[in-house]
């Protein structure tokens, strides 16, 4: 038997200080993106297409519609933002850059609140990064900023016959067994001064992946940057320059280059909850 007063495990409840954090934190974002240039949206709670952007379809929350067609409850906003823009509202709108502040749902009951900000047709990835470097900039927090390459372990996987579940878990040791000196250099890559060294070590399908990263890493204004060359998450959508804001475990934002159908274009997500708990710490 439940309770009145229980609510689901994964469920948000927001009340007094935490609500009051929340609201700021999604009233600075929200200033800092209209500075630059971005317009708001707000799409369904539910929807028809959230399996072609969901990795696993067992986090997905489903109900059927009218007509039992099987609707599921927002598990992520990017794809539906782009082909919402690209098939519903392309002929009233012409504006690029789009925010959005609202939660995802996964099963069973999980609610994650989000401040996203996609610019379509756009591929410079730093051109979306800057906007999210501001927002942690406005709210005093200062995580570090991981880029990553998703291309760069997809090669190798190919390249060197290495599955990529061996990346996505960091099994270090396989790859160093491999005893290949220009793979332990890419390994403990981290700063943006050495990557010059090891572009003139790696092969040539790898060199461009890595120009990429220092590209990237130049064009933005932020102190505590790291390179993490071989870091692969499976996204359905995100296939190439990647980038992570974290703080020990916890993931601050994420973001990167993604295409749908024809459209390439750049975004990221920031986590509130976990904004809140570091923002509630300070206080």
């Amino acid at each position: 038997m439940k309770l009145e007063h229980e609510i689901p495990s994964g469920a948000k409840l927001y009340f007094a200080k935490t609500a009051k954090i929340k609201r700021e934190i999604e009233a600075v974002a929200s200033g800092v993106l209209y500075e630059a240039g971005y317009e708001e949206l707000i799409t369904p709670l539910f929807s028809y297409h959230q399996h072609l952007s969901i990795a696993n379809e067992k986090e997905l929350i489903r109900v059927n519609d009218m007509q039992n067609y099987q609707l599921t409850l927002r598990a992520d906003s990017t794809i539906d933002v782009v082909r919402l823009l690209d098939k519903r509202l392309g002929r009233n709108t012409t504006h690029q850059k789009w925010f959005y502040i609202q939660p995802i749902y996964m099963y069973p009951s999980k609610e994650v609140y989000q401040i996203g900000a996609e610019y379509i047709g756009e591929k410079d990835l730093s051109k979306a990064l800057q906007s999210a470097v501001d927002i942690v900039n406005a709210l005093n927090i200062k995580p570090l900023l991981q880029i990553s390459n998703i291309r760069i372990p997809q090669l190798l996987s190919k390249e060197l016959d290495i599955d990529l579940d061996d990346f996505r878990h960091i099994n270090i040791q396989k790859l160093l067994d491999r005893k290949l000196h220009w793979l332990k250099a890419l390994i403990y890559l981290e700063k943006v001064e050495d990557i010059d060294t090891v572009i003139a070590l790696v092969p040539e399908i790898i060199k461009e992946e890595l120009v990429r990263i220092k590209e990237l890493a130049q064009n933005i204004e932020y102190a505590k940057v790291v390179i993490a060359p071989l870091y692969y998450a499976k996204m359905l959508y995100y296939d190439e320059l990647y980038f992570r804001m974290i703080e020990a475990n916890d993931v601050y934002a994420r973001g990167g280059r993604y295409k749908n159908d024809d459209v390439t274009s750049v975004g990221f997500a920031l986590y509130t909850d976990k904004i809140i708990e570091k923002l509630e710490g300070k206080e």
